[in-house]
């Protein structure tokens, strides 16, 4: 009967903890891609274009892509773990535009809980005490070699 009272016990704490909240925040893009972990983590490969941003003409327009990642948020600030997780989801972009043949993923936005926000200086993330999570959508892309065009 103890065995029972305690898990009962762990199970109503624990699940209170990852459903006690449920912050949703913005943070700088250019912050969180800047750092010298996150230039290795992101390929140089496939370009990263946001929402409103100009970008190269698009040469083939290969589809929307789609991600939604979650990761750790215990003991780090929601910043942090914000920041993190953004680098998860667009490294998941990458590879699978990278997959289907793309070298830019353009207009991308962040679609959490599936409402879009569209701004090229600020992403959104949802943070609870125990989770954060990024959802992204954008468009793999085929595009203009943008270092001919800086040569012309």
């Amino acid at each position: 009967m103890k065995t029972i009272v305690s898990i009962l016990l762990v199970i109503t704490f624990f699940g209170s903890l990852s459903f006690a909240r449920d912050k949703r925040g913005k943070y700088d893009i250019k912050e969180a891609t800047s750092s010298a972990s996150a230039k290795s983590i992101l390929g140089k490969d496939v370009k990263l274009y946001w929402a409103k941003q100009k970008h190269p003409k698009i040469k083939t327009d290969m589809g929307t892509i789609k991600t939604n990642k979650k990761t750790n948020a215990f003991n780090k600030s929601d910043k942090e773990a914000c920041q993190w997780v953004l680098l998860s989801a667009l490294k998941q972009l990458q590879q699978r535009a990278r997959s289907m043949g793309a070298n830019a993923i353009v207009n991308i936005k962040s679609n959490y809980k599936n409402q879009i926000h569209e701004s090229p200086e600020v992403f959104e993330c949802g943070a609870g005490a125990l989770i954060a999570g990024v959802a992204l959508v954008g468009t793999a892309a085929k595009i203009s070699d943008p270092v001919k065009k800086a040569n012309k």
